[in-house]
């Protein structure tokens, strides 16, 4: 048999192993508002503590993590800062479809939001609110889980062949974030029907108790689905004003939709 790489056991101990538990470790910190301890990190990760402090001071080195040592915890360091801001430009959209989000955002009185496709994943690539209309936490630029449960995933998932619809829910998986996070496959199933039919997707509570969110397609010149465009409200207003707030959203995914084609055609 041939012998492993150097560095590289084959008990799956070596480089590779302590780039994931780094990178677990920077999760967890980076999910701790106020920092964790390593004592903390090494009982929610379940790491020996000596590993812990050997991968904490490698982040360290690297910029990712910082040690407050008045608070006694790790918390995020600014090289963090900057692989946001360089997400954020990857998944910059062109000028025009902010224009038609930010459009939205204003028509709706309500956070607007812009999703696309990346390789296997949903993501957000453009997010508009204010003070008066926040984005639903923690719906921002980047954001690419449980699309099972927001409206824009939905709309996305909607438009997956059945193949390729089974391999992502089977990754992603249907954790239910509320009571009324839909977690049976065969009722998403439907719903996913029901979407595809009306060019529509809702959710109510599904995502955070008390927001509700409502998306439609935004379709490339071949008529395939390649976004969507979407609003979050408070649902109690939501409710009352959903007439309204859908047609501000068909209008924002109609403008969306002759952006890119001009975009395309430069």
């Amino acid at each position: 048999m041939q012998a492993p790489p150097d560095g590289v056991r084959r008990n799956g101990a070596g480089p590779l192993q302590s780039v994931g538990r780094a990178l677990r470790v920077l999760e967890a910190i980076a999910n701790s508002p106020g920092g964790l301890t390593a004592k903390q990190i090494a009982a929610e990760l379940d790491l020996a503590l000596p590993t812990t402090y050997h991968l904490l001071h490698a982040l360290i080195d690297a910029g990712h993590v910082v040690h407050l040592s008045d608070q006694h915890v790790y918390g995020l360091g600014y090289m963090a800062r900057y692989l946001g801001q360089a997400l954020t430009k990857q998944l910059a959209v062109p000028p025009g479809v902010a224009t038609a989000i930010r459009a939205v955002h204003q028509l709706a009185d309500a956070a607007a939001y812009y999703a696309v496709y990346r390789d296997t994943e949903v993501v957000i690539a453009h997010v508009e609110d204010s003070e008066r209309r926040p984005r639903a936490q923690p719906l921002d630029v980047g954001f690419h889980q449980a699309a099972h449960a927001t409206a824009f995933g939905k709309i996305m998932l909607s438009a997956m062949d059945p193949d390729r619809l089974a391999r992502y829910l089977d990754t992603a998986g249907l954790d239910a974030l509320t009571p009324a996070t839909i977690r049976d496959r065969g009722a998403l199933d439907d719903q996913l029907a029901h979407v595809r039919q009306s060019n529509l997707a809702l959710e109510i509570g599904e995502f955070q108790p008390g927001m509700s969110c409502m998306a439609v397609p935004v379709h490339d010149p071949a008529g395939s689905i390649v976004a969507s465009v979407a609003i979050s409200l408070p649902t109690n207003e939501f409710l009352t004003r959903r007439w309204e707030v859908e047609h501000a959203v068909r209008q924002g995914a109609t403008r969306v939709t002759r952006a890119l084609a001009v975009f395309q055609r430069r």
